[in-house]
């Protein structure tokens, strides 16, 4: 299968004052994102709340992406749920539309606790979409399943025939090193955590990635790779370097998925509240961030519309 090269994004869900998804928004994103040097985007996963959807919403916002994205714009859609016939219909919805890939993390309830059931629902859920590539989304600060990936590895090869790789968004170098050396290399690794995206270049040989502050910071994250790319390892480490300065200013609001989307509305492009149980941004907290960004110098080196 196709290895992946370059940085995709995670994009938010737009919605309305009503807490409806607003569709609106979707053309003018991504069209900003590949404008920033960005080739694709995971929609539906935990950056657009993606479980707080109903499943024909996840449809429809799959539809408005594949509708909309710009030529050779890669649409991956997470299809993870907690019911797997769910999981099965939106895979089958995917493929249908022509997406380029599927992706499922691991359900938070129940909570997987074998490597052997993990791989017996991610089989269920590929086999839903068996034309497209399927990833393993590895995130388990957000789920709980801190199962080891080399295993999943071993016992999904030639299982799960349409299994590209995993999104791996966890700390550990080594073991995402360890999976990328896996059969010389014979799975996508797409790295997953923003803040060690430089670390993984030389240590895990990345080379493609799924960024969720790509969405306001991609332009900065794609020149880290492209600095390092280019040998021009001092300037790799100051894109870096910055990109941890804004992920120290989201980490005191709640994170990405909230703080991340209310500097979208900063930009230019308003994505709206969060939907319960997210706590949205307040007025009062949206001027102290503001002031927190432009003191390291965000407004001239974020993602431009």
């Amino acid at each position: 299968m196709e290895k992946i090269k370059g940085l995709l994004v995670a994009p938010f869900t737009p919605f309305d004052d009503k807490g409806e998804v607003n569709f609106s928004p979707i053309a003018d994103y991504a069209n900003m994102l590949q404008k920033n040097g960005l080739i694709g985007v995971f929609i539906n996963g935990s950056s657009g709340e993606g479980y707080m959807l109903t499943v024909e919403e996840r449809m429809q916002l799959a539809e408005k992406w594949m509708e909309v994205a710009p030529k050779d714009f890669k649409i991956i859609v997470h299809v993870g749920a907690t019911c797997i016939k769910d999981s099965y219909k939106l895979a089958q919805h995917a493929q249908e539309i022509g997406a380029y890939g599927t992706g499922a993390m691991a359900s938070p309830f129940p909570k997987v606790g074998r490597v052997e059931e993990l791989v017996k629902y991610c089989e269920e859920i590929a086999a839903g979409a068996p034309d497209l590539p399927f990833y393993f989304y590895h995130i388990p600060a957000l789920n709980g399943v801190f199962l080891p990936m080399v295993p999943f590895l071993e016992a999904a090869d030639g299982r799960i025939p349409n299994l590209a790789g995993i999104k791996y968004t966890f700390e550990s170098l080594y073991e995402y090193n360890q999976c990328m050396l896996y059969k010389n290399g014979k799975f996508d690794m797409l790295h997953g955590q923003d803040e060690t995206i430089l670390s993984a270049l030389p240590m895990g040989g990345a080379q493609g990635g799924i960024s969720g502050t790509g969405n306001y910071i991609g332009k900065s994250l794609v020149a880290v790779i492209d600095e390092y790319n280019n040998g021009n390892i001092e300037k790799a480490r100051d894109h870096q370097n910055f990109a941890q300065a804004v992920i120290n200013v989201i980490a005191k609001y709640r994170g990405n998925i909230v703080a991340g989307k209310r500097i979208m509305k900063l930009m230019g492009l308003d994505l709206g509240p969060n939907r319960t149980p997210f706590r949205t941004i307040t007025d009062e907290e949206e001027t102290v961030i503001r002031k927190e960004l432009e003191a390291i110098g965000f407004f001239e080196k974020c993602n431009k519309m």
